[in-house]
């Protein structure tokens, strides 16, 4: 039997999921989700209007139901739908109520086992009350600290042998990692931001298809969610304006601009602490950085200059990616022909004298905001973002969601949309 593609349209908006499904579906779409943001915000009529739209594809209401089975199962069967969602984590009751009353109204009934820490028992009572398929899924909150989806997937072999009740995989699912969703056992792989965050989800959802019918990896850009070893990566792609947005518009670190326009850097801090204009420890800071870091200076906020031409020289050679001075810069012509990304408070043309106060890896402040060593400093043209060390792969997955959720916006507006339209300004304003 071929693999079923579920299109999980995870929106707050009904009409942006009716034009993003009307792109993706006619492409090897087979069932088509109301998501739980969907039906939270628009209701069962999203149901309905799905139903009408695709009037000869699967309908399926992620409910998430954890309570009330009877109750909300009976509803998504009335609104149209073929399929709803039951968590697993619900108690026993209303799991067995969930799949009751389904049978009842020609409902299959799935059971998400999100947060069942011990599926196996379970998923055997689940064949015996005869839920219609169980869905493994990575959650969203999980993949942006850093959860491989892939890591769903030893489950999922697991499961494939224990049951003969038929396996979704849903979860930061791509054309790349579907094929290995496919291999450890799933008979429905259900895919959402990587078609519907995409530029082009007509193109999006036929690569996955190709990628699950051929068992052939499909190569992607972007939905790729970052841990320890690539946060640099997914860092590198973003901007500071992605990182505020995914951090609750957090602020950068204002008054300090870069000298080089267009220069970008993204690295873990060495931090140094010195008095204004003594470049001693900055300068020293440069033979204990490690390829890829960013030395970080707080200077007091005023010159005379604690770094120049010589020091950048010095500082490209050890691979470092760039410079942040709270304090004053120097030789700007120079650093800006060598293209080295340094951001600093003010320029002036005079230095100090290397009196050796301060030191090197302690806590420091910039512009007011406490950096400790290690933080993930990130810098473009808007600014400078500080990223705490324990959230920066966390941090750099959600401002690459951001990016991937813009993506999809400004494809709307070039297709003649206005912003106000595209983000449903008047709909959504504080009542």
């Amino acid at each position: 039997m071929p693999v079923i593609l579920q299109l999980a349209l995870d929106f707050l908006d009904l009409e942006r999921a009716q034009r993003v499904a009307a792109l993706a579906v006619p492409r090897g779409v087979d069932w088509v989700e109301a998501g739980t943001p969907l039906i939270k915000s628009e209701g069962l009529d999203a149901v309905r209007a799905l139903r009408d739209q695709f009037p000869d594809k699967k309908v399926v209401a992620d409910m998430k139901t954890a309570d009330a089975g009877r109750v909300e199962m009976e509803a998504a069967a009335k609104a149209g739908a073929d399929y709803a969602i039951v968590l697993g984590a619900a108690s026993e009751s209303t799991v067995r109520e969930a799949i009751e009353v389904g049978r009842n109204f020609g409902l299959g009934v799935g059971v998400d086992i999100l947060g069942v820490a011990d599926p196996e028992p379970l998923v055997a009572r689940l064949a015996e009350w005869g839920a219609a398929f169980v869905s493994v899924h990575c959650p969203i909150d999980v993949q942006m600290t850093g959860g491989a989806t892939e890591g769903a997937f030893d489950l999922l072999a697991r499961l494939a042998k224990a049951t003969d009740v038929p396996l979704a995989a849903a979860g930061g699912l791509t054309s790349e990692t579907a094929p290995g969703a496919v291999a450890a056992g799933a008979a429905i792989v259900v895919v959402g931001g990587a078609i519907i965050k995409a530029k082009d989800p007509t193109r999006a959802a036929a690569d996955i298809r190709r990628a699950i019918d051929t068992g052939q990896a499909v190569a992607t850009d972007l939905f790729r969610r970052a841990d320890a070893d690539t946060v640099r990566d997914v860092l590198s792609r973003v901007s500071t304006a992605n990182l505020s947005d995914a951090f609750h518009h957090r602020p950068c670190l204002h008054d300090l601009r870069p000298v080089t326009p267009g220069a970008r850097f993204a690295g873990p801090a060495l931090t140094v602490r010195t008095a204004p204009g003594d470049f001693a420890k900055s300068v020293e800071a440069i033979d204990r950085a490690e390829p890829g870091q960013v030395i970080a200076i707080d200077a007091g906020g005023a010159g005379p200059a604690i770094w120049g031409e010589l020091a950048t020289e010095s500082a490209i050679q050890k691979q470092v990616a760039g410079v942040v001075i709270d304090g004053a810069i120097r030789d700007t012509g120079e650093i800006r022909r060598l293209e080295f990304p340094a951001f600093a408070r003010l320029a002036c043309s005079h230095a100090g004298y290397p009196k050796g106060l301060g030191e090197i890896g302690g806590p420091i402040r910039l512009c007011g905001q406490e950096v400790q060593p290690g933080d993930w400093l990130v810098g473009d043209d808007d600014g400078i973002m500080v990223l705490p060390k324990g959230r920066a792969v966390e941090l750099a997955n959600r401002a690459q969601d951001v990016l991937e959720a813009e993506n999809r916006m400004r494809a709307e507006i070039r297709e003649g949309r206005t912003l106000s339209q595209v983000a449903y300004l008047q709909k959504w304003e504080k009542k």
